[in-house]
């Protein structure tokens, strides 16, 4: 995880989560507008799921290895749900207290779309591990980044180059059309908290598209900031 320095706002942070298939650019969206939030004097925490503390990273190093989907799903889900309490207990909601603005590469809506929708997990089972993991926490900002499943994977392959592919990206394709829907349901149910963005396009155009979303709904008016 990374810091952006700046000037501490007033009062509690904002928690901005991103989602999305195999290769979709969430690191690439997230760096970019840790950069603009700094710009407008905004700090900022990058941080990541499964990860992001060192418990947490424990658990990244099992799920992405393949044990979680030897033992089951649910199996699995227990994993997401041990790692992201470590990581929202000594990382998220300290940061929050602080003032810091949090930018997370995948949340709870992960485990929502990987091990509920695809990995049948009871939706009781998740509730309960997100009632005892991040309890009233929740993302102020979800952005949602959607792009062809085959894009995606062909970028996640070039990305990897001729390392083995980790537990969700050697799924068949049918796994990545599923996880695509999820997505896009997610987004279409809370679309209050959730923006889909059209991630078929240059980097740029995309961080564009995040900004504008994030403006919208976030920020104060003033042309000092807005502009930024």
């Amino acid at each position: 995880m990374s810091e952006t320095t700046g000037q501490r706002p007033s009062g509690r942070g904002r928690f901005i989560t991103f989602e999305g298939g195999e290769g979709t650019g969430k690191s690439t969206q997230i760096k970019k507008l840790a950069d603009r939030l700094g710009a407008a004097r905004l700090r900022t925490l990058v941080t990541r799921e499964p990860g992001g503390s060192p418990g947490a990273e424990i658990m990244r190093h099992l799920v992405l290895s393949g044990m979680g989907k030897l033992l089951g799903p649910d199996a699995e889900t227990l994993l997401f749900a041990a790692a992201r309490d470590d990581h929202v207990r000594t990382v998220i909601e300290p940061a929050l207290k602080q003032g810091v603005w949090v930018l997370c590469d995948r949340f709870a809506d992960s485990t929502r779309a990987y091990q509920g929708s695809l990995g049948s997990v009871p939706a009781g089972l998740i509730n309960a591990m997100q009632r005892v993991t991040i309890g009233d926490l929740k993302p102020d900002l979800t952005i949602i980044l959607d792009l062809p499943v085959e894009i995606g994977l062909a970028r996640a392959a070039a990305r990897r180059g001729s390392g083995t592919p980790d537990r969700f990206e050697g799924e068949k394709l049918a796994f990545h059309q599923g996880l695509c829907e999820a997505y896009r349901k997610i987004a279409a149910d809370e679309p209050a908290r959730c923006v889909l963005i059209d991630a078929n396009s240059d980097p740029d155009t995309v961080a564009g598209r995040v900004w504008i979303a994030l403006r919208d709904r976030l920020l104060p008016t003033p042309a000092s900031v807005v502009s930024a």
